[in-house]
C-alpha cells in the first residue's frame, strides 16, 4: 500500500481512538510506520536523505519499545502493508503531521494519567514522537535545499 494512504489511514484511527489502551495502540503503529518510512527513505530514498532517514528509523523504533506492543492480527499492522513511497516530500509531511498528532495525543493522555508510569510511559513516547518529527522536518529541508540548488529547465 502507498505510505501517503497508511499515514492517512492512521491519522483518522487515531483520532477515532477512545480509551487509553487504543491510543497507545495508534501511537505505537505510528511510531511502527516512521520506522518503516525511514527505513524504506535510507534503502532507497534521494541520497541526501539517507542519514538522516536512518535516524528516523532508530528513533521512531525507541518510540515502539518504550509502548507495550499491541495484540494485533498480522495483517493489521500497517507498517508491514507499506510497498510504496512515490513522493517523498508529500509522504514526509503527511508523517510530520502525524507525528504531531501523536504528540498531542500522548500529551493528553500524560496529563490524565493515573500512575507514575503511565506518565513516564507516555514521556518518553512523546519525546520519542518529537525527535521523530525533528528528523522529518530536517529531510524536509534537506529536499528543499536540493530542489532550489538543482538548474531551472528551459521550457520547450
Amino acid at each position: 500500500m502507498e505510505a501517503m494512504r497508511l499515514i492517512v489511514t492512521s491519522r483518522s484511527a487515531l483520532a477515532g481512538s477512545g480509551d487509553a489502551p487504543q491510543i497507545l495502540a495508534e501511537v505505537w503503529q505510528a511510531q511502527a510506520l516512521a520506522q518503516a518510512i525511514g527505513s524504506r527513505l535510507a534503502v532507497s530514498g534521494p541520497p541526501e536523505l539517507r542519514g538522516e532517514a536512518l535516524g528516523l528509523t532508530e528513533l521512531a523504533g525507541r518510540g515502539c519499545g518504550v509502548l507495550d506492543a499491541p495484540q494485533l492480527d498480522p495483517g493489521d499492522l500497517r507498517a508491514a502493508q507499506l510497498t510504496e513511497l512515490d513522493d517523498a516530500r508529500e509522504t514526509l509531511l503527511g508523517l510530520g503531521g502525524l507525528l504531531g498528532e501523536v504528540g498531542i495525543a500522548l500529551v493528553g493522555m500524560a496529563s490524565s494519567a493515573d500512575d507514575q508510569a503511565r506518565y513516564w510511559q507516555c514521556m518518553e513516547a512523546i519525546d520519542a514522537a518529537d525527535e521523530s518529527r525533528d528528523r522529518v522536518l530536517e529531510m524536509l529541508r534537506k529536499l528543499a535545499a536540493r530542489e532550489e540548488a538543482l538548474p531551472e529547465k528551459e521550457p520547450g
